[in-house]
């Protein structure tokens, strides 16, 4: 099946003035501007990011107390002056690359004169195309239409070493509302589970799901033709959301997301520090819910969390339907009290494999661990959410009993006169375990 591509995104070409010369700053923008610097009360720095322009250019145009258009100099005569018509109607065609309409011109049309004239003359081209496919005007959606969905990695100091997490990144296109979750990876099941996670943090999902081009959404053919990821297409049938992609090279299409993705690494890494993945997920969600919901948004003026009471009642309702990947593998990073969770319930795994990678795959009523392929833990799945399950022989306690037992298996304990008897220590989770099954024997006589 063949890709439906996402909307052409409408351009805001530059101006032209009578003498048909090319503003560097159009009235529109100079506008914006000072608008933003004396209302605003915008960094200039701000500015630049913001309008796509250089922070020199920000300065001038706040000095000036009315907007002049920008002309440039008379063009002096050269020897491609007679060439010119032919290189403005070639350059697009040949990425404006100066090189090969030099070499065009001496091949075909008699040109003599230097390749730096040939250079100089396409520089302004390529910076007029370049600017105007950078000023993209901003395509807003109505309430519940649609989200833009990505990955953002960063390299993460745990307590065990450094750690890269892959963060998926998924942000209400209307409400800019986001929702953020820390994998230990991008393969599909993570991809998958991920979604569903951020379905029921909003209570709901919009019609369309813009993404970039990622092998877990769609893939190229022998042919060179774009086909749907077959599993990925299943998972959005089942949910009844339409799935688009940007245009190849147009991933600026989802600057929304983009945003979401450097927000993250600008307002929630810098100066935090994490015990392992779940510390790392914990801290995501209060900066979430407390930070980023309740800031001013820069584009809508509004907190996300205020605007998307306006989005709420539009999403697609989850109608009480169950996870589309009951029984999916999902890769977890193993937290130092050395345990991994599953749809919010957490299970043990052997101590040693903490700050690793394992995958966790429910099969039925039980759920099995596996790390590089072997089996590492089976548990029989818990009811409810929120629980924990935790065998005695996952803790380190285990392996000191054993050690112990084995040392004292020849020679009969020296009890020295008056000394206090030897109690055996236990690891914590012995008592963890216990007090959990007595609950459960309480709650389910």
């Amino acid at each position: 099946m063949e890709l439906d591509e996402t909307r052409e995104m409408t351009k805001m070409r530059p101006q032209m003035d009578q003498s048909g010369e090319v503003r560097m700053v159009d009235q529109e923008r100079w506008t914006e501007i000072r608008r933003l610097f004396h209302e605003g009360r915008v960094s200039i720095s701000e500015i630049g990011r913001r309008l796509d322009v250089d922070r020199k250019t920000v300065r001038r145009s706040l000095r000036q107390t009315t907007w002049q258009p920008y002309h440039r100099a008379a063009v002096v005569e050269t020897l491609l002056s007679a060439h010119a018509d032919f290189v403005r109607a070639r350059a697009p065609q040949v990425n404006y690359s100066a090189r090969i309409l030099y070499q065009e011109l001496q091949a075909s049309r008699g040109y003599t004169g230097s390749y730096e004239t040939v250079k100089r003359f396409v520089a302004p081209l390529r910076e007029v195309q370049l600017q105007a496919d950078r000023t993209l005007l901003r395509f807003e959606t109505p309430p519940g239409q649609q989200s833009q969905i990505d990955w953002g990695q960063a390299t993460v100091p745990f307590r065990a070493g450094p750690q890269v997490v892959h963060v998926f990144v998924f942000t209400l296109g209307f409400s800019r509302r986001g929702f953020y979750y820390a994998c230990a990876d991008e393969r599909l099941a993570q991809f998958l589970d991920a979604h569903e996670r951020a379905f029921a943090h909003f209570g709901g999902h919009t019609r369309e799901h813009l993404y970039d081009r990622p092998r877990t959404v769609c893939y190229a053919d022998a042919t060179g033709r774009r086909l749907w990821n077959p599993t990925f297409k299943a998972f959005a049938d089942y949910w009844g959301f339409e799935p688009r992609v940007c245009r190849p090279y147009r991933a600026q299409t989802k600057g929304k997301v983009e945003s979401g993705v450097k927000y993250v690494k600008r307002n929630f890494l810098p100066g935090r520090t994490f015990i392992d993945v779940v510390d790392f997920q914990t801290q995501l969600d209060e900066w979430n819910a407390t930070i980023a919901d309740r800031r001013l948004h820069g584009t809508t003026h509004e907190p996300p969390i205020v605007r998307f009471e306006r989005e709420r009642g539009q999403l697609v309702p989850l109608a009480g339907q169950r996870s589309f990947q009951q029984e999916a593998r999902v890769s977890r990073i193993v937290a130092e009290d050395y345990l991994v969770s599953l749809a919010t319930n957490r299970y043990s795994v052997p101590f040693r494999l903490i700050g690793q990678r394992v995958d966790v795959q429910r099969r039925g009523d039980t759920v099995y661990i596996f790390h590089r392929d072997r089996e590492v833990a089976t548990h029989p799945v818990l009811l409810g959410t929120h629980q924990f399950r935790i065998l005695p022989e996952h803790g380190p306690g285990a392996s000191a009993r054993t050690a112990r037992q084995r040392r004292s298996t020849w020679s009969e304990p020296v009890m020295r006169p008056g000394a206090p008897p030897e109690v055996e220590v236990r690891d914590l989770a012995c008592y963890e375990a216990l007090c959990g099954s007595m609950n459960a024997q309480e709650v389910h006589p």
